[in-house]
């Protein structure tokens, strides 16, 4: 059973990180990174292209497929006024792969830097796509939170959005790299197997792989699979309220094939979770499974999970395995002839929460007081300080760019 974490107070997941110990660049090649080793309390250190060799060939590793977007758009006024506009997720059409190949508009969910300047009217900038010209428009709808609806329009049918946002957009690299963004993070933000435009922000332990580590697992006998987590914005929301019940987590969109359904399946309901997004993704796909089991005959927005569902449930989800969950999913999909489950989850994963897929984690080091840090404390049952007092003593580089742990649970 799951222990309610809502009165846990974010202060005690703070800790010193200094300035010079975060990673404003990668290094030249992606798996030099260095590689804190997690295993039964034990910490040790490797060099990432060595991670291979720590994994047993039975086991089965899930990625996150998922290609961050040139989500920065910037227009300059009449007046001589910057405004950003910073493409969240899509709205008309609320579909992805459809949005991108819209030919004359589209609607977005945007978070609008500037905003102050933008009072009324549409703004405008001209460009060249493909050798063609065309004019781009952005006029500001309703607000959502912090956030805009934002109508898109453009004067060109041969252009697609996706057409315009590799042109026009601008790689949103993380605030705290304070930084702007260069040419070098078009390739250096992106891991070497993104496919799936959408994320605002990279799946940052993935950018550790390169195709020779990735080759030497295959032939170790790993399974590699992948799943798609749309990275948003919120992931750099930090917890600004004293207890993490008053945090509000962000909506993530997940793709799953039933081709990996099967393989979890096959090996008995356990994952190594490649990056924090995957860990999200497996988690959420236990409880699509649970509801399933308790409503066969449970909606699209049914099956969303939400923040506290793994938390509120009095019944004891524990005597349902993942392997069972996990079944009820695949029916579901075979029933409704799906070969990919699209949904989204809200989930958080904090201290008192009981992981049911996720065996091993292999992950950057979070910022402080984040849910990131939250997530990991809840799976070496609280001993993130091991973790983190070894790194920050042993030089390790943090955050986005910085270097890599794999975390092993209690079965590792």
């Amino acid at each position: 059973m799951n222990q309610d974490p809502r009165h846990i107070r974010i202060s005690d997941y703070n800790y010193p990180l200094p300035d010079e110990r975060i990673a404003r660049f990668p290094l030249a090649e992606r798996d030099q990174s260095k590689l804190l080793i997690y295993r039964h309390g034990q910490v040790s250190e490797s060099q990432f292209f060595h991670l291979p060799e720590l994994i047993e060939g039975s086991e089965l590793m899930v990625f996150n497929n998922t290609r961050v977007i040139q989500a920065r758009l910037h227009f300059r006024k009449a007046t001589g006024a910057l405004i950003e506009v910073f493409c969240l997720e899509p709205l008309v059409p609320a579909d992805y792969a459809q949005n991108f190949q819209q030919t004359s508009h589209s609607s977005w969910l945007c978070l609008v830097g500037n905003l102050k300047k933008w009072k009324e009217g549409t703004l405008e900038r001209e460009m060249t796509v493909k050798g063609k010209p065309v004019t781009l428009t952005a006029t500001r709808g309703e607000c959502r939170g912090t956030s805009h609806r934002i109508d898109f329009g453009w004067d060109n049918p041969q252009v697609t959005f996706a057409d315009i946002l590799e042109v026009f957009g601008e790689l949103p690299i993380p605030p705290y790299l304070n930084r702007e963004t260069e040419e070098s993070d078009k390739e250096t933000y992106q891991t070497v197997y993104s496919k799936i435009k959408g994320s605002v922000a990279a799946p940052t332990a993935g950018l550790h792989f390169t195709p020779q580590v990735l080759d030497a697992l295959r032939s170790k006998g790993v399974e590699l699979e992948e799943v798609t987590l749309h990275v948003g914005a919120g992931t750099f929301k930090p917890v600004k309220s004293e207890e993490i019940e008053g945090h509000e987590m962000h909506t993530e969109y997940i793709s799953v094939n039933r081709h990996t359904l099967q393989q979890l399946i096959e090996h008995g309901g356990r994952a190594i979770a490649v990056g924090t997004t995957s860990v999200r993704t497996l988690e959420s796909l236990y409880y699509m499974g649970l509801t399933l089991l308790r409503n066969p005959e449970a909606t699209d927005e049914e099956l969303h999970v939400k923040q506290w569902q793994p938390y509120e449930d009095t019944s004891s989800d524990d005597s349902i395995s993942a392997v069972t969950a996990l079944q009820a999913l695949a029916g579901y999909m075979d029933r409704h002839h799906l070969e990919a489950l699209h949904n989204s989850t809200q989930i958080i994963i904090a201290p008192g929460y009981h992981y049911h897929i996720v065996k091993a984690i292999v992950t950057n080091f979070h910022q402080p007081q984040s849910t990131l840090l939250l997530l990991v404390s809840a799976f070496v049952h609280g001993d993130w300080h091991t973790i983190y007092d070894y790194a920050l003593s042993h030089d390790f580089r943090f955050l986005s760019y910085g270097d890599s742990s794999i975390l092993f649970g209690e079965e590792g």
